[in-house]
């Protein structure tokens, strides 16, 4: 989030040894000295004791989850929809590795001009929102 460039990788299944390699891509493309804090969803495999083992032996590391139905990743939806709004529709892939391709080249591309992305809503407005939604919804009970 500090220079908005992103770590990606495709991987074929969803398991704590994939997200273990992924760790390690991180741990090698960042730099040693800054401490990294993940937000998470709840998912099972990042709680796997093997992952909570590579966690121990890599203090730098702390994982946060987001409470169930949160918004809290929608910086990382954002991304996504930009990747599937400027490069996955816009294709025609015939085959799984032609799209993991042509993903790692618009990741490639992203991170030449990385943007960080910034909030614009005033926290007040965002709060007022909020209080809305719960007004709303006690006058429905």
């Amino acid at each position: 989030m500090l220079d908005g460039k992103v770590i990606g990788d495709c991987m074929p299944r969803h398991r704590h040894q994939e997200f273990i390699r992924f760790l390690k891509k991180i741990d090698s493309e960042t730099p040693v000295e800054l401490d990294l804090h993940l937000i998470a969803d709840n998912y099972g495999t990042h709680k796997h004791p093997r992952v909570k083992s590579w966690l121990g032996r890599h203090p730098r590391f702390h994982l946060h989850f987001v409470p169930t139905s949160s918004s809290w990743l929608n910086l990382v939806e954002r991304w996504f929809r930009e990747l599937t709004d400027k490069r996955i529709r816009r294709g025609v892939f015939r085959s799984v590795p032609e799209l993991i391709a042509a993903i790692k080249e618009y990741l490639h591309h992203h991170n030449q001009k990385p943007k960080v992305f910034v909030w614009s809503a005033p926290v007040e407005r965002i709060l007022a929102k909020i209080a809305k939604c719960k007004e709303a919804l006690e006058t429905l009970h």
